[in-house]
């Protein structure tokens, strides 16, 4: 199977793009985030941390869809303190992190903060403000976006020194991981993007996707960036298969490698877990 790029993507807006990377965010900072919607990024996200708090370390997991946050529900919280309370000086960062399920950290949004929805001066500063002060105390520190290139989204990868793009094989994933890529090189300068690739339905499909993408980016992107500036490479993480006991977890609201670690899905997230930048 092919994959036809979409139709070229105009620059984006300035108040869009995100800061160029100038600056130097923590190299344990790593964005989650995906093209398209619903592709399992929030649940990889949850249960990569949870694979790496069983290394011992201090892991924290940052709920950056501020419109439509779900990983409470993910992990079955029922928080009382959010970002919001945080953002508007009701309550303090420590009281708004909470332990999960899995031996990690979590810092919740609250679902629905129409506020949040746009980047506005107010939120750049604060959401770079909150990563540079929670970033320190944590070993790693996994910001879990919203789907797809808005301002708000560019922006929180912007505050990451490595970004994880979650998709599957399917033609419209493939393609938006695609625009994706494309932004946070030609915006941000990215040259280098970490892949995982969901549901996938036979061994080794990942590499095949990881291919197809990168033949993509090598004839539409890198031949206009700038001369010098280095080629955009895909580095892949791992793939999750297509397994029954996602869905079941994903429905009793508990993390795959909690209520069942032994599964193919479970030990492939535990193997990409493992090659995660650091």
């Amino acid at each position: 199977m092919s994959l036809a790029p979409p139709a070229d993507l105009p620059p984006a807006p300035a108040s869009q793009a995100g800061p160029a990377r100038t600056g130097a965010p923590m190299p344990h900072i790593v964005a989650v985030t995906s093209g398209k919607g619903g592709v399992g990024k929030t649940f990889v996200a949850a249960n990569l941390a949870a694979a790496l708090a069983r290394g011992g370390r201090r892991v924290l997991v940052l709920d950056a869809d501020l419109g439509l946050a779900n990983l409470d529900v993910v992990l079955n919280l029922f928080p009382k303190i959010t970002l919001h309370d945080v953002f508007t000086g009701k309550h303090s960062l420590a009281e708004a992190i909470l332990p999960a399920p899995g031996g990690f950290s979590v810092l919740l949004a609250g679902s629905g903060m129409v506020e949040y929805s746009r980047m506005t001066a107010e939120v750049r500063e604060q959401l770079q403000a909150l990563v540079a002060e929670v970033s320190p105390k944590f070993d790693h520190v996994l910001l879990d976006t919203g789907a797809g290139i808005s301002d708000v989204v560019l922006y929180t990868v912007s505050l990451a020194a490595e970004v994880l793009v979650v998709a599957t094989p399917e033609p419209t994933s493939l393609t938006d991981a695609y625009a994706t890529i494309k932004v946070l090189a030609t915006t941000q300068g990215r040259r280098r993007v970490h892949l995982l690739v969901n549901q996938v339905r036979k061994p080794g499909e990942a590499r095949t996707v990881r291919a197809q993408l990168q033949q993509v980016v090598d004839r539409y992107v890198n031949p206009a960036l700038e001369p010098g500036s280095g080629a955009v490479r895909l580095e892949l993480v791992g793939e999750v298969p297509v397994d029954p006991a996602v869905r079941e977890a994903v429905l009793r609201r508990q993390l795959l490698l909690e209520a069942m670690p032994g599964t193919a899905a479970a030990m492939a997230i535990v193997n990409a877990a493992a090659r995660m930048p650091s």
